[in-house]
C-alpha cells in the first residue's frame, strides 16, 4: 500500500541512501546537504500527487538528525510524522525551503511519537527527527496529505509522561465554533493591527481560549510568553481542525511563525501553563518578520549565522592541532569559527567546570550545513561533537537548554588527522 521504504543511517561519518543533488544542498539553511529525498528521488518525492504516504526508515546515532526532503507541487494540506521503534521518543522540525521553522513537535503522535499537520505552499521542505534524548534510535519518517493513512494514532490515545507533554490534551481539547473563546480585538478582523502587533493576556484559570479573525490571508506570528508559567500554544481553524502547536521555541515561550499566507477566516488559540495555570499569558499576534525570525534561529542555534560580520561570531583562528577558550554563555547561543587546512576528524567539547550548566553544541560548515548535534555526552551534561571536515572554515554554536543560568564554559576543539 506505501512505498517500499528506504533504510538510512544518519550520523556524523557514516550515511546511506540516495544524497540530494548539488543544487539542492543549500535548501533549508544548508541542512538539504545531510538529507535524502523521501520518494528515493526529488522527482518521486512531491508529496501533492503521491497516490499514498511517503515512508522512510531512519537510524539516528550519536545524537545527530535525520532529514527527509519532500516537494509540494500545489499548495496542500500536508501531515508529517514520526515514530519510534521500541521505546523511543522522537522530535520533528519541518522547514521550508529559506530555512524557516514551520512547525515543531514532540508528543502529539501519542506514545512518544511526533505529528504535525498544516497548510503548505509549492516548494521544497526538509522534516528533520531527532531522538529526544540524544540516544540511537531507529525511527519511521512518513509524510503525507492529511487524507492519507496517518502513522501515529494521534495524542488523544495517550497519556502525556513526565519529560513529554500532549499538546492538544494538555491544552484543554479542540477549540471548534461552539468553543467559548475570549475575542482577540473585539471579535473585529486583525489585519491592520499586525504591523505593530496586537496583545491580549489572561491566566489559563480564566482565558483557556482566545479567538481572532483574519480578513485577508496574512503570513504571521503567534508568541504566548511568561517563562514562570511555562506557556504551550494550540492553533485550530474555524472548525476546529489542528493547525500548529508549540512548547518552548523561545526558552520556556512558545513561538509559532506561519511564513506563508494563512487563509481568510476565524482561528482559535488553545492555551495551557505547565507550570502554573493562575499566571498570566500574554498573547501576542503579528505580521511574520523573517529577518527576525532568522535571528532568532541564530540565537538558538538552529540555524548559522553568514560569515559577513552582520551577527557576531568569534574567530578562533587556524587549528593546527587544539584550541580552547572561554565563554559566558547565557540564553543565546554563541557562535564561534575555526579554520581547518587538512581534512580530518573535528572533534569539539563544551564542557562546563562548576557542573552548574547544560550546554548544548552544533557543528555547521560554512555554507551553514549542519554536521553534528549534541546534547548530554555520556553520563555528563557536557556536550560533545565529531565530524569528518575537509580544509574550510567550521561554525560552532554554543547554548545553555533552558532553565540554566549563564556560566562559564570551556570549548575545545582539536583536530585529528588520518594515519599515513
Amino acid at each position: 500500500m506505501f512505498k517500499s521504504i528506504q533504510l538510512i543511517v544518519a550520523s556524523t561519518v557514516l550515511a546511506g541512501g540516495l544524497a540530494v543533488s548539488a543544487s539542492a544542498q543549500d535548501l533549508c539553511g544548508g541542512m538539504a546537504a545531510n538529507g535524502k529525498w523521501i520518494g528515493g528521488t526529488e522527482a518521486a518525492s512531491d508529496v501533492a500527487t503521491a497516490p499514498a504516504a511517503l515512508d522512510q526508515l531512519a537510524l539516528v546515532l550519536g545524537g545527530n538528525q535525520f532529514v527527509s526532503l519532500f516537494t509540494v507541487s500545489t499548495p496542500s494540506d500536508v501531515r508529517v510524522e514520526a515514530a519510534a521503534r521500541g521505546t523511543g521518543d522522537t522530535l520533528i522540525d519541518l522547514y521550508d525551503a529559506a530555512g524557516n521553522l514551520v512547525l515543531s513537535d514532540d508528543d502529539s503522535g501519542g506514545d512518544g511519537a511526533s505529528r504535525g499537520e498544516t497548510m503548505l505552499g509549492a516548494g521544497t521542505y526538509c522534516l528533520a527527527m531527532r531522538s529526544f534524548d540524544g540516544a540511537p534510535m531507529t525511527g519511521t519518517v512518513r509524510v503525507g496529505l492529511t487524507s492519507h493513512e496517518p502513522l501515529t494514532t494521534g495524542s488523544n490515545s495517550t497519556t502525556p509522561t513526565d519529560d513529554s507533554h500532549d499538546m492538544t490534551a494538555m491544552a484543554g481539547g479542540v477549540c471548534d465554533a461552539s468553543t467559548d473563546a475570549a475575542r482577540i480585538n473585539d471579535g473585529a478582523a486583525i489585519d491592520d493591527e499586525l504591523a505593530t502587533g496586537i496583545t491580549a493576556s489572561g491566566s489559563v484559570d480564566v482565558t483557556p481560549y482566545w479567538r481572532f479573525t483574519l480578513s485577508n490571508a496574512q503570513a504571521f506570528t503567534v508568541t504566548a510568553q511568561n517563562e514562570t508559567a511555562d506557556p504551550m500554544i494550540t492553533i485550530y481553524d474555524a472548525n476546529g481542525g489542528w493547525v500548529a502547536d508549540n512548547d518552548d521555541s523561545d526558552g520556556l515561550n512558545s513561538r509559532i511563525d506561519f511564513t506563508y499566507p494563512m487563509q481568510p477566516g476565524d482561528y482559535c488559540i488553545a492555551v495551557q501553563a505547565l507550570n502554573d495555570t493562575s499566571l498570566p499569558i500574554q498573547i501576542t499576534i503579528s505580521a511574520f518578520d523573517a529577518a527576525a525570525a532568522l535571528r532568532d534561529s541564530y540565537d538558538r542555534g538552529e540555524a548559522a549565522p553568514p560569515l559577513d560580520g552582520s551577527h557576531p561570531i568569534t574567530d578562533m583562528g587556524p587549528l593546527a592541532s587544539r584550541l580552547r577558550v572561554d565563554g559566558l554563555i547565557g540564553d543565546k547561543a554563541a557562535w564561534y569559527s575555526v579554520d581547518v587546512d587538512q581534512t580530518g576528524l573535528l572533534l569539539v567539547e563544551a564542557i562546563d567546570p562548576t557542573g552548574n550548566g547544560d550546554p548544548y553544541l552544533v557543528l555547521f560548515d560554512d555554507l551553514g550545513r549542519q554536521i553534528a548535534y549534541n546534547d548530554d555526552n555520556g553520563q555528563t551534561y557536557d556536550s560533545m561533537v565529531v565530524g569528518r571536515v575537509s580544509p574550510g572554515t567550521y561554525l560552532i554554536a554554543v547554548g545553555q537548554l533552558d532553565g540554566y543560568a549563564p556560566s562559564m564554559l570551556r570549548i575545545l576543539t582539536e583536530l585529528y588527522l588520518p594515519a599515513r
